[in-house]
């Protein structure tokens, strides 16, 4: 059932938004260049690889020995809008059509977060992520990263249908309000590091 809601609503959504994907695509390339689209390898189910998808935010621009300026002085004024609209996010559409993502589970990271994770934490990659989830509608990039992940093991465990439905209704209540963006005082999100260890 999951996979053909999948597949309904993204079909359905794609076609009602292409509008938008050639509008965006102008803006984008205009604005940013080539390519389009960001692409880049993310964990799926079980922590397989897959290239994940969605509109370009930032520029290219790096400092004199070759390495990319942060994310603040990369990020364009298109890119924070698309970004605080969750239109860059309209790619990963795709990403549901061809399997890789479901609508709703925890949001793929990035590889290398994979080696940091501890036993309880990897838990979020026993089921296929998605465009939206658990923590997504509970804060997102707002609140910290063992609250993100509690919250990504906790849809795990509870997962149905029914809470699919809640948290895609949520979701787009939450995009019109543009809640939980951005971290405070950060562009996007910190990235994520191993806890130090206790002795």
């Amino acid at each position: 059932m999951k996979r053909l809601f999948d597949l309904t609503v993204s079909f359905s959504l794609i076609i009602l938004f292409s509008p938008f994907f050639l509008i965006i695509s102008f803006f984008v390339k205009v604005k940013l260049g080539s390519p389009i689209l960001f692409k880049q390898l993310r964990p799926g189910l079980n922590g397989d690889p897959f290239q994940f998808y969605k509109f370009r935010t930032m520029t290219n621009e790096r400092n004199a020995a070759g390495d990319l300026l942060d994310d603040q002085s990369r990020l364009t004024p298109l890119g924070t809008f698309l970004r605080k609209t969750s239109l860059d996010e309209l790619p990963q559409l795709i990403n549901v059509v061809r399997g890789d993502l479901s609508l709703v589970g925890p949001r793929p990271l990035l590889m290398e977060y994979l080696p940091l994770y501890n036993d309880e934490q990897s838990k979020r990659h026993l089921v296929k992520p998605g465009i939206t989830g658990w923590a997504q509608i509970n804060g997102r990039n707002s609140i910290s990263w063992d609250e993100k992940f509690k919250l990504d093991v906790w849809y795990v465990d509870n997962h149905s249908f029914l809470l699919d439905i809640k948290i895609l209704l949520i979701t787009v209540y939450k995009v019109f309000r543009s809640q939980g963006i951005n971290q405070q005082g950060v562009a996007t999100v910190e990235r994520f590091e191993r806890p130090a260890e206790t002795e």
